[in-house]
């Protein structure tokens, strides 16, 4: 959803083992640790190496993923389950 709010410092995306990853919000860091909220309410603790940045909502179910700002697994796999949700599984010929 292009609307929804966005902050790049705090939205991420987590390691989940059901998902792959899933959505979350960081509420503070120290050191090599980062404490975030998930999208389902969930409080963790975990290696900032392992958190995955969040791009912008501009860039929900972009065709061209080259365009994406964080170019990370998280990020792809995001866009190609909103795309497919949409039926949107057909890129357009170059």
């Amino acid at each position: 959803d292009q609307s929804k709010p966005y902050d790049s410092k705090k939205n991420v995306w987590i390691p989940d083992a059901e998902d792959g990853y899933i959505a979350a919000e960081i509420k503070s860091s120290k050191g090599d640790s980062v404490t975030v909220v998930s999208v389902r309410g969930n409080e963790v603790t975990l290696k900032a190496e392992i958190v995955q940045e969040m791009n912008p909502p501009k860039f929900e179910k972009t065709e061209d993923m080259s365009n994406l700002t964080f170019l990370n697994d998280a990020s792809v796999l995001h866009n190609l389950r909103a795309r497919y949700g949409q039926m949107l599984i057909y890129v357009s010929d170059y």
